[in-house]
């Protein structure tokens, strides 16, 4: 069985186009809650926002259980009003890890990783009383996002999601979360490893030490700096 499915927005975008045609053992009986469960397992960028969207056929939802026929008119609904997945974000809020990783969680990885970062209250005898980040927004998405994209085209498909901090941070907060999932374990964590060192590399976010006698402003502490490198 032959189909042709519609799909808009940021699903289009994260399907790789407007239109999907797709094949379908006629003997298995294809309702909305399989054809999403094929669609998220064909395109892991778009799981989570899968998972909110609905079917529609013939131009009206679809029941969980309804039948999809070859000839029906079938569409993919995302949200109409916000719903897409941030997959990196800049905050001046506190930092939810379990919202982070919620994003990548998806049912053919068997290996999710987290990493958080904190501000820690001693550095080189150094003792600091909280820290400031700012950066150059619009820059810094756009380069977290080729970081998102770069793992999962390099490391078995694996999905990646990075909120970051920005303003003030108190000791012991949380400044930056990114969780990793990939198939296995191997790839999870050696795509973790990366994401933090590039961030660090590439990412237009500076910090500010704050110290009970001073401060400073702290940048790529990894060596000369050429965000243009590849690691």
């Amino acid at each position: 069985m032959k189909l042709t499915i519609q799909v808009f927005a940021g699903l289009a975008e994260r399907m790789q186009g407007s239109l999907l045609n797709l094949e379908w053992d006629p003997s298995i009986p294809l309702t909305p809650v399989r054809l999403k469960e094929r669609l998220q397992a064909q395109f892991p960028l778009a799981s989570t926002l899968l998972s909110q969207a609905f079917v529609a056929v013939n131009q009206s939802y679809a029941d969980d259980n309804q039948i999809i026929h070859e000839n029906d008119e079938i569409a993919i609904i995302p949200p109409v009003s916000g719903g897409q997945p941030n997959y990196v974000e800049l905050t001046r809020e506190v930092i939810s890890i379990q919202k982070v990783t919620d994003q990548v969680l998806h049912p053919n990885h068997g290996a999710a990783l987290t990493f958080i970062g904190t501000t820690r209250e001693w550095t080189h005898g150094k003792r600091t009383t909280r820290l400031e980040y700012e950066a150059y927004e619009p820059m810094a998405v756009k380069t977290m996002q080729e970081i998102v994209e770069y793992i999962h085209n390099h490391y078995d498909g694996a999905l990646c999601a990075i909120t970051h901090r920005l303003g003030w941070v108190d000791i012991g907060e949380i400044s930056v979360v990114i969780a990793v999932s990939a198939p296995h374990r191997d790839a999870a964590y050696e795509a973790n490893r990366y994401a933090i060192e590039r961030l660090k590399q590439v990412v237009p976010i500076w910090k500010k030490e704050i110290w009970e006698d001073g401060s400073e402003w702290k940048g790529h502490q990894q060596g000369p700096w050429n965000p243009r490198e590849v690691l």
